[in-house]
């Protein structure tokens, strides 16, 4: 890694040396986000545990660059099952802990709401119950979303310090998982030194995401199909950013909670600059240019049929520099760039997913 010594920037990039060696517990590391940070933890010379699901699809990130062989240990178990999590932690002893797993969609949480909330809620509970009894963790990282806020459909950022809500049940259930949070950091963990923090990040773009329903995977799908991509809500305004850039705001809060930083032991918004908070045919028309055979088109749904979701969403980062020293390193039109050539290399030649994604990762850190 190239580092630039004397500034800010080298000083916040050294201080993720400190994974080196460290033992590191990381639930929903088969998941798209959770699969980025476990290869890069790995490349930081972490010891890495992992707790999740099986897998969605062999296309996913982690089934496609190999992720498990990273790994010190691979527990494939439902977050839900608190005794199987809590014998999971005691046998990792980690000292940090990243918290990711989670029910990720709007859509899915109005089709199955109660397993959303049991998942995002009682499943943030079991973790932090676990580590409760887990006396090797020092630091705690539960990662969020940007949607934990009570959305006024504002035209500005919001802060740490807004109210949380939501419309829909993975936003409000995440909004609860803030809450629980802050509740085990008040009430168990802050005594015995355990520094809790969350994050709550943009909407992320990068490769090896075949989620449905969220709109860089569907647009890979209808490109390798030769299809239409059709869009609903073109004028949706989201936080665009790589998963990188979420990833390396955890990391750096990591670290630093790591380093008995105390007064970081709170929230913190990870997002892009305001001006890549664009809409969705802004985003497409955009994407487009580093993706020629995609293709899109608005398709309204019938009036009524579609559940309520947010139309304009920022977030204000400024505690992020502030305190963290966090910056966004990539633009919008790089991180595009990167995600469309992630997608097309790996459509290409699939064995080149775990290449393509360490070689992104250096990229982002040099």
């Amino acid at each position: 890694m190239a580092i630039r010594r004397g500034t800010l920037e080298d000083m916040v990039t050294r201080m993720l040396d400190g994974y080196t060696g460290r033992p590191v517990f990381v639930t929903g590391h088969t998941g798209f986000k959770g699969a980025w940070l476990a290869l890069w933890l790995a490349r930081l010379g972490a010891r890495v545990t992992g707790y999740a699901l099986a897998p969605e699809s062999p296309a996913g990130l982690f089934t496609a660059a190999d992720v498990q062989s990273t790994l010190q240990a691979h527990h494939l178990a439902d977050i839900r099952d608190a005794s199987t999590l809590a014998a999971a932690m005691q046998a990792a002893q980690p000292e940090i802990v990243f918290h990711l797993a989670a029910q990720p969609l709007v859509g899915a949480g109005y089709r199955d709401p109660v397993a959303n909330w049991a998942t995002n809620v009682m499943g943030t509970v079991n973790l932090l119950e676990a580590v409760r009894h887990c006396p090797s963790v020092r630091a705690v990282v539960v990662i969020t979303t940007d949607k934990c806020y009570d959305n006024k459909e504002w035209f500005w950022g919001y802060r740490e310090t807004d109210p949380l809500g939501g419309h829909d049940p993975y936003s409000a259930s995440k909004a609860a998982a803030e809450l629980v949070a802050a509740s085990y950091r008040n009430a168990f963990l802050a005594e015995r030194g355990v520094l809790v923090a969350t994050a709550r990040a943009g909407n992320v773009i990068g490769g090896g995401d075949w989620s449905d329903n969220r709109l860089v995977p569907d647009a890979a799908r209808a490109a390798a199909a030769g299809a239409v991509l059709e869009i609903r809500n073109p004028q949706a305004t989201r936080p665009w950013q790589h998963v990188l850039e979420a990833l390396h705001g955890y990391l750096l809060l990591g670290a630093r909670l790591m380093a008995a930083e105390q007064a970081l032991a709170r929230a913190f918004n990870f997002g892009p600059q305001a001006a890549d908070n664009l809409a969705v045919g802004a985003v497409l028309a955009r994407l487009a240019q580093h993706w020629p055979e995609l293709r899109w088109e608005h398709r309204p749904d019938p009036a009524g049929a579609a559940p309520h979701e947010a139309r304009n969403l920022h977030l204000d980062s400024a505690l992020a520099r502030g305190l963290l020293g966090w910056e966004p390193r990539w633009s919008l039109d790089q991180a595009l760039a990167a995600t469309a050539h992630w997608y097309r290399a790996v459509h290409e030649a699939p064995a080149q997913a775990r290449s393509v994604t360490e070689r992104q990762i250096e990229q982002f850190c040099v």
